[in-house]
């Protein structure tokens, strides 16, 4: 095994049944899931949402705690690939889990992310929705 692999901590995260819909946990301050979609419907509008306002790619959405979550416009990796990699459990629909401050519900309608303070995201290959 090649020594990198062994240094790099997992970081925790599902992916739905289909495979489409990923969500991750970042250990960072503050720590917070890293959404992302295979394929949508609003891609398109997304994209020209982040080229417009930061000229940047869209890269899914960022789900904080504490605070709204988030498109996510960047021009590159958004976590620290040197010392975690995303490990994913896939999620059967109508299952739970339960990382850190945040539950995610699998729904043959989508992914649906909470947290205790009430901030979430819903996200299906039709919409996604923010609070």
């Amino acid at each position: 095994m090649h020594l990198l692999a062994v240094l790099l901590a997992a970081l925790p995260g599902v992916v739905t049944p289909s495979g489409n819909i990923h969500c991750f946990y970042v250990p960072a301050k503050p720590a917070h899931l890293l959404c992302d979609i295979h394929e949508a419907d609003y891609s398109r509008r997304e994209q020209s949402g982040c080229q417009s306002r930061s000229g940047l790619d869209w890269h899914g959405w960022e789900v904080y705690a504490t605070r709204r979550a988030q498109p996510v416009c960047s021009g590159g990796i958004l976590y620290n690939s040197n010392t975690g990699k995303p490990t994913y459990r896939r999620l059967a629909y109508g299952r739970t889990w339960k990382f850190a401050a945040f539950t995610c519900v699998s729904r043959f309608t989508g992914l649906t992310c909470t947290t205790g303070t009430g901030h979430g995201i819903f996200i299906s290959r039709q919409s996604w929705r923010g609070w």
